[in-house]
């Protein structure tokens, strides 16, 4: 019997939310619980952790879970890394739903990193305004450094960083949109983790359209997991019609 498990958050569960849903599967949509109002679902919700990957198989086997789906951030490497150790602890069958990394096009400034403290170092220092468009959960490599910074989060969160402006919006947002906020906040840098996706990209455009180096973080390696791009892959290998299983 088929029960599933989409371990979600992002664009991309949402729209693999309302294939589950329509198809009329027994699913279990899972977040994090770092977002104090979540966006609704057309299936069932739990929120919060799992106490790790020996607390996520223990879930998988009292929920008697047959599939996992995790369509998590790309950079969420922890959860990605424990829903692999669980199913491989349990037998639990496991697919990644995961958008395409961006690609550089012509009049982009990119400087590749491999992580945070990589991308403070990139920084020059000289008390220019960087749009740190990370998110909240990273910021300390950047506490201290001489920068006038700029973030944008979707709701209203406490932050460690100094001289910085707080924009609480929420996506997707638009290419002019991001031109004239970099503009109005005189953006000299952009550093930015490479999720893919469309909700996000704007604001690298505008960097391209501004001629402004973004520093541009670089996705985790993963252990190896089946990934693929579309919830209509999900849906083929969930109905053992993807015979690559």
């Amino acid at each position: 019997m088929t029960r599933i498990l989409l371990l979600g958050g992002t664009t991309e569960a949402g729209a693999m939310a309302r294939a589950l849903a329509e198809a009329g599967l027994d699913a279990v949509y899972s977040y994090a619980g770092r977002t104090a109002n979540p966006v609704a679902q057309p299936l069932p919700i739990r929120i919060g952790g799992f106490g790790g990957s020996e607390g996520l198989a223990d879930y998988l086997r009292a929920e008697r879970i047959s599939h996992v789906v995790d369509a998590t951030h790309p950079f969420a490497e922890g959860m990605s890394r424990n829903a692999v150790a669980a199913c491989c602890a349990t037998g639990t069958a496991l697919i990644a739903l995961e958008r395409p990394p961006w690609v550089a096009a012509p009049g982009d400034r990119w400087i590749h990193v491999a992580d945070y403290e990589a991308a403070a170092r990139a920084l020059p220092g000289d008390g220019s305004a960087v749009f740190l468009a990370i998110g909240r959960q990273n910021l300390q490599p950047f506490v201290g450094l001489n920068h006038i910074w700029m973030l944008r989060f979707a709701e209203v969160a406490a932050h460690p960083l100094r001289d910085a402006t707080l924009i609480v919006s929420r996506g997707p947002f638009t290419v002019a949109g991001d031109i004239a906020l970099m503009r109005r906040h005189d953006i000299a840098h952009v550093v930015a983790k490479n999720a893919g996706g469309h909700a996000a990209q704007a604001k690298i455009v505008a960097a391209r359209e501004l001629g402004l180096p973004v520093v541009m973080i670089d996705r985790p390696v993963l252990p190896l997991r089946r990934v693929v791009a579309a919830p209509a892959e999900v849906m083929a290998w969930l109905h053992g019609t993807d015979r690559g299983v």
